[in-house]
């Protein structure tokens, strides 16, 4: 599994610490080489399919500026047009929390900015019973905790899309594509608690405009380990590449 080879889009600027710990957390969590995980700035532009299919798997990264709900990100329909066609082809991908929105909205579905019901910190997430059948979630307890980060939710699945998992603010925190090896979750399963906490910090100031102090304190407490994600990037290497 080592000389996998996956492409990494991220949506983040340059300036942004998260931009290469992102990569780091990607490819500790799916057991590659950090050379194994080759970063694709999407504030740069955006790869071709062809270009996407020179690599085993794509991935889809977080974002802390842009949102699908608002359509900001750079190329956005280009990307989106981008997102359709791999899911055409079947090429192995695996999109997390901005990446999963993109891909929602790519297939049809539709994305809410959701401020109200955000979702910051370790949360109980439960599966579905498609996700307690699909065989990569299936070796999940029935809830668990994940982390998360998200202002932006799915407000309604893409036709072609079967929910694995929801929690107490979000109906879809999972989905996979059936008969293509394509998954998406509106966690964080590249992230552990430190590495979210870290982030939460960095990006405080934009919080702080929407909680008070004490709302933030709240927040802070939610952060906690979230053993049972660890493994799930490197179970769909394993799985799609066995």
């Amino acid at each position: 599994m080592k000389n996998i080879r996956v492409l990494l889009l991220q949506a983040r600027q340059v300036n942004d610490a998260a931009r290469i710990e992102e990569r780091e957390s990607f490819a500790v969590r799916a057991g590659l080489p950090v050379e194994n995980m080759v970063p694709f700035d999407l504030l740069s532009g955006y790869p071709t399919l062809a270009e996407v299919q020179q690599y085993d798997a794509l991935m889809v990264g977080g974002s802390g500026d842009y949102y699908v709900s608002k359509g900001n990100l750079p190329n956005f329909t280009a990307v989106l047009d981008l997102l359709r066609e791999v899911a055409e082809v079947s090429h192995p991908l695996f999109a997390s929390c901005f990446g999963f929105q993109l891909l929602v909205k790519a297939l049809g579905g539709e994305i809410v900015y959701d401020p109200e019901g955000m979702e910051v910190g370790t949360f109980p997430v439960t599966l579905t019973e498609a996700g307690q059948q699909d065989n990569l979630f299936s070796y999940f307890p029935p809830t668990f905790r994940a982390q998360l980060g998200r202002k932006d939710k799915a407000s309604v699945l893409p036709p072609t899309a079967v929910g694995l998992a929801h929690s107490h603010h979000c109906p879809y925190q999972a989905i996979r594509l059936p008969g293509k090896p394509i998954w998406g979750t509106q966690f964080h399963p590249e992230l552990t608690k430190a590495t979210n906490l870290a982030r939460f910090k960095r990006y405080l100031d934009g919080y702080a405009a929407l909680k008070s102090p004490d709302e933030l304190q709240e927040m802070f407490d939610k952060f906690d380990d979230s053993p049972e994600t660890e493994d799930l990037l490197a179970r769909f290497i394993q799985l799609v590449f066995r």
